[in-house]
């Protein structure tokens, strides 16, 4: 059962939220603006990960009014420190006189759940901590909004789904471009049947890399790397494992840019193919397995994914996308094509093409279906915890869409076609595949 709103606000312990959240400058009436809420009305947020896009989140979060960011986590002692400092100046400069002092810096996530005054958790880590640290925020009864992709395996996924949906948790996944207008409306063109009907879908993203230093040096200073570690095999820490492009492009942490960026272009085809609740049922596809290094996710792939109805996903790295891409529009890093029998629309964060031209100009009238409307991801997250309504990216799309990319991994993998069931969301007739949508845990970590 959901909690209604009024149990979740009104006895928030709102005495104790104001001394140790905010002093007494934090006030309305120090603001010079009333579009503040008081202390009691805003949404207290923990930031689980505050490195590039974890401070990136942390920063769209500051702007938000009805928000109030009270604490930081991160192994790494520079960043949460560093962050912490910024919070606190921010809050300092933007709202208050004299030193704001309300923001904690914490090394390990486990101390920072167990505060009761934290309403939702940003949860922006490495990718192989996205569904362990979720699953312990939803169990101590917190939202939630997560980075993508979602989990490095599909029972990882389908776990955080099942605890989401007992506990009445408000989920957001970090898929953004649903907040986007040109997604939405694209993807409306699609479901109204303006291109016809649809037949095909072309999908790509940034191909990964090779690379990553094997060497083992040193541990840095103020670093807790058995923590980064985690759930993840014990390793030698070497000077790329856990910086720049390590979490994104070692298969212990990630399944790479076939996941990582894939799922962006990939959620808005299931979105204009009103997918949510459902997968392909057919996985084939070649790629490159990097090497030689200390990278080795999937780097360029060429896979194809059929929905039971027939229409096909393309699901392509950039270098394998642009000759076919480039005759038809312009060709960038990442998108999503819907090809219709009487024309296609294509969309990425820099523009929408379609032809005809002329659909670009097209109207919705009122009996035509309007997809749910949200200007930005962030705030809709923050209206949701207080309504206890559904995002526009909750835990069912989120799993559907990581589901295609951990297919596609493994299709890749194993070089042959892979068959799923998605409405039992299993592998058909394939034992080893199977075995493949789990991954074993170090001790003591476990879902």
């Amino acid at each position: 059962m959901r909690i209604p709103k009024m149990d979740r606000r009104v006895f928030l312990k709102s005495a104790a939220a104001t001394a140790t959240l905010g002093p007494q400058w934090i006030a309305s009436r120090s603001f010079g603006q009333d579009r503040r809420p008081p202390p009691s009305e805003r949404i207290t947020l923990g930031h689980i990960g505050v490195g590039g896009r974890g401070s990136a989140l942390l920063k769209n979060f500051l702007e938000k009014p009805n928000a109030q960011c009270v604490a930081v986590c991160d192994p790494f002692r520079s960043r949460r420190e560093e962050r912490k400092a910024e919070i606190e100046v921010l809050y300092t400069d933007t709202y208050g006189k004299g030193s704001y002092k309300g923001c904690d810096a914490y090394n390990d996530f486990r101390d920072l759940l167990a505060r009761e005054d934290i309403d939702a958790f940003v949860v922006a880590t490495p990718d192989h901590w996205h569904v362990p640290i979720a699953l312990e925020a939803v169990r101590a009864g917190k939202d939630l909004y997560v980075e993508k992709p979602l989990g490095v395996s599909v029972d990882q996924d389908l776990a955080l789904r099942k605890a989401i949906e007992e506990k009445g948790t408000v989920f957001q996944y970090g898929t953004q471009q649903r907040s986007e207008g040109n997604f939405r409306f694209a993807c409306e063109l699609v479901r109204n049947g303006r291109i016809g009907d649809l037949q095909e879908i072309e999908v790509w993203a940034p191909q990964g890399g090779m690379g990553g230093s094997t060497e083992k040096v040193p541990v840095p200073e103020g670093f807790d790397y058995d923590l980064w570690l985690g759930p993840a095999p014990e390793a030698p820490y070497t000077e790329d494992r856990c910086l720049a492009r390590g979490g994104y492009w070692i298969y212990d942490y990630s399944l790479g840019f076939i996941a990582g960026w894939a799922v962006h272009p990939l959620d808005i085809a299931q979105w204009g193919a009103d997918a949510d609740k459902t997968s392909p049922t057919e996985y084939e596809g070649s790629g490159a397995i990097a090497f030689g290094g200390l990278y080795n996710t999937i780097m360029t792939w060429d896979t194809r994914c059929r929905y039971a109805n027939g229409v096909e996903i393309h699901l392509m790295s950039s270098d394998v996308a642009a000759p076919p891409i480039e005759k038809y529009r312009p060709p960038k890093e990442h998108g999503t094509t819907f090809f219709g029998s009487e024309g296609w629309v294509s969309v990425d964060r820099e523009g929408i093409y379609a032809e005809p031209d002329s659909l670009l100009k097209s109207t919705l009238g009122p009996d035509d279906i309007h997809l749910y409307e949200s200007r930005d991801h962030r705030t809709n997250f923050l209206d949701c915890v207080k309504s206890r309504s559904d995002t526009i990216c909750p835990i069912g799309s989120a799993v559907r869409v990581d589901t295609i990319s951990q297919l596609c991994d493994i299709a890749i993998r194993l070089s042959r076609k892979i068959e799923w069931d998605p409405k039992n969301e299993k592998v058909v007739g394939d034992a080893e595949a199977e075995s493949m949508l789990t991954r074993p845990t170090r001790t003591p970590w476990t879902l």
